[in-house]
């Protein structure tokens, strides 16, 4: 481990953040930096913490210590909306869309383009149709039309109108909380390879995940959290994958694992060797105070 490599102000730095609900211990000595044109992946099994530090920077919840900053300065959203004015957007698993409406009217959900005044305006359906297929175009999305309902697409495909949505909306920070999840090996591909045009185009990407090998093909720096604390802070030529995946699976917890159950299997073949010892004494015991047999 090493220095953070210096490429400039980052889009976003937390610095030894912390998150606590009552007496629980979610977040604590988390750091984390964010640069434009890469993907900072966070690696965590469930419980780690990575639902926690998305909220924190997505401004839905505030950390109890530490600091935030946004392009070097300290910041302290309130909301969603407070840190999405200020270029960060996440998409979450769940993907907030509306599976029977259009993909256009589901890109500029609850930012939709209106013409006309007052009571006359009507919603622009030409300019959000042709935006729509530019900007999933831009991005190397290739719809049949935009018109069909996004509950027909793909879990991918999905995935992907949500993150050419959020850059158009002007995001300079992607969060991307678990996008392939739930997805088959093919249409994670499908997102993996959005990831690095969404780099390419010079955002700073959040990718959340727990599967090592969908993360160290596109991550330029790994921060891998358990149970609300930091395992460590990698960039990519200071980690391989196979070490990144034995992190990320416990090696050292997994190998004293294997010795616990090594020496329990050594008691239990103590354990049996003893109870077959038991049963001879008693089979002995047994023949020796039975009653003689009776003649004829």
């Amino acid at each position: 481990m090493s220095d953070t490599m210096t490429t400039g102000t980052p889009l976003v730095r937390l610095t030894d953040c912390e998150k606590r609900y009552g007496t629980i211990i979610a977040l604590t000595g988390v750091s984390l930096e964010v640069h434009p044109g890469e993907v900072t992946c966070v690696l965590g099994d469930n419980g780690a913490g990575k639902s926690t530090l998305i909220k924190i920077i997505s401004g839905m919840h505030q950390a109890d210590a530490g600091t935030y900053e946004v392009a070097g300065e300290p910041v302290r959203f309130t909301s969603p909306r407070e840190a999405l004015e200020h270029g960060i957007a996440t998409v979450y698993q769940d993907l907030a869309v509306v599976p029977l409406m259009p993909v256009w009217r589901n890109f500029f959900l609850g930012s939709e383009v209106r013409k006309g005044a007052g009571p006359l305006s009507r919603l622009d359906i030409r300019f959000m149709r042709d935006t729509t297929r530019t900007e999933l175009r831009n991005m190397g999305i290739d719809l049949r039309d935009v018109d069909q309902p996004i509950g027909t697409l793909s879990g991918g495909e999905r995935q992907c109108v949500a993150i050419a949505r959020a850059v158009y909306f002007g995001a300079k920070v992607l969060i991307l909380d678990e996008p392939t999840a739930a997805l088959g090996v093919k249409q994670a591909g499908v997102v993996l390879r959005y990831i690095m045009r969404a780099r390419a185009r010079g955002l700073g990407v959040v990718f959340i995940t727990h599967n090592p090998h969908h993360a160290y093909p596109v991550g330029d720096r790994f921060l891998l959290l358990n149970r609300g604390r930091p395992l460590g802070a990698y960039t990519k030529d200071e980690i391989t994958r196979e070490r990144l995946t034995t992190l990320m699976a416990g090696g050292e917890e997994l190998e004293q694992l294997s010795h616990e159950l090594e020496g329990a299997a050594a008691a239990d073949a103590d354990l049996g060797r003893v109870a077959e010892e038991l049963e001879q004494d008693v089979a002995e015991l047994s023949g020796r105070t039975a009653p003689p047999e009776q003649g004829a």
